[in-house]
């Protein structure tokens, strides 16, 4: 893990002072402008964005129980602590720490790495489908008179064909799970035999995952969870962005045209590293209002570090409490998760 995360350091710091370098010319940022925009924040919607947040881990570890049931009889209570300090690793560590929350919960309920693994592949395809279902419908539906409304209208399609692709992606998982993983396998081993035994891997995962789901019941309650819990999400970037109450572009914001910004923030933060990611989320998220929503730069940066902190660092301190009790060191257990998801790969291999 050190290694890797070494070299995406040196990387992304070397990428980060060509740009710096090249564009010091013509970067004009009022400093003095974002932390005013700091200072008058509304304190009443930033809170309702942190309480919104941590309600999805309790949400979370709820459907985790679920997701688990088949295999083991889990109260959703004793799988909050492992939410709270896996998130709170991948908050500081980066996604190199994504398998600590399934590694300490294989380890709290004595069941097989591999089995949660396979779980957290299902979550992982659950969110997706839920953000990308809220996303596009507020899109497709949102007013006419909007700016830019041909801009989201489309965006909201094209979310929607994804959705109903993952659908039918499951179903063909769940029915012909072998197959699909074999025919992934034969596809892109002329290219890349790691890569096609991992993408098998994986598609096995999710279908040992989605054969944990027994019956419709307990389908539509994951699934109701998931809609709900990704619909708290994206109200906690309405909230974030209404906090900002002297720019109109950001205190009016409707909750149709913050699902952009939902997705720009998704993807900054898909090559999440350690603190250096934090600035890039930042960036990325500004840089979409102010390009969606014609948001003064300065407003739009202070606002983004204010959703970094609401929707994504705010669980550091209660992640920490949760580590002390547990008797759990962060750092260890992200290397020992990684070390163990090798392990497990390897012996499916």
């Amino acid at each position: 893990m050190k290694k890797r995360s070494g070299v995406l350091w040196a990387i992304l710091i070397a990428v980060l002072a060509v740009i710096v370098f090249v564009y010091r010319d013509r970067i004009h940022f009022d400093w003095a402008n974002f932390w005013e925009q700091l200072r008058h924040i509304s304190a009443g919607h930033a809170i309702a964005g942190v309480a919104l947040i941590y309600a999805t881990y309790w949400l979370r570890a709820f459907r985790w129980s679920v997701l688990v049931q088949p295999a083991k009889e889990v109260k959703a209570t004793a799988l909050v602590g492992p939410q709270f300090i896996g998130f709170t690793a991948v908050a500081l560590f980066g996604r190199l720490a994504d398998l600590t929350r399934p590694y300490l919960i294989a380890k709290k309920i004595e069941l097989s790495l591999s089995s949660q693994i396979a779980v957290w592949t299902l979550e992982r395809m659950f969110d997706l489908g839920a953000a990308a279902l809220i996303f596009s419908t507020a899109l497709v539906f949102m007013p006419k008179n909007m700016p830019h409304q041909q801009v989201f209208m489309r965006a909201g399609l094209g979310s929607l064909a994804v959705t109903l692709v993952i659908a039918l992606f499951a179903v063909a998982v769940r029915m012909m799970g072998g197959a699909v993983a074999g025919f992934a396998r034969t596809v892109l081993s002329p290219i890349s035999k790691p890569v096609a035994a991992s993408i098998a891997d994986k598609i096995d995962g999710f279908r040992d995952g989605l054969n944990a789901i027994k019956n419709w019941r307990e389908f539509a309650v994951v699934a109701g969870v998931s809609l709900l819990m990704w619909g708290m999400i994206a109200s906690a970037y309405v909230q974030t962005a209404h906090a900002f109450v002297q720019t109109p572009e950001l205190g009016e914001l409707s909750f149709s045209r913050a699902m952009l910004l939902m997705a720009a923030s998704i993807g900054g933060s898909l090559l999440q590293l350690p603190i250096v990611g934090w600035f890039t989320q930042i960036a990325v998220t500004a840089a979409a209002m102010h390009a969606f929503y014609g948001a003064p730069i300065e407003a739009a940066t202070a606002c983004g570090a204010l959703l970094l902190v609401v929707t994504f660092l705010c669980i550091i301190p209660v992640g920490l409490v949760y580590a002390q009790v547990e008797q759990v060191s962060l750092k260890n257990i992200t290397s020992e998760s990684e070390e163990a998801g090798k392990e497990a790969e390897a012996v499916q291999e």
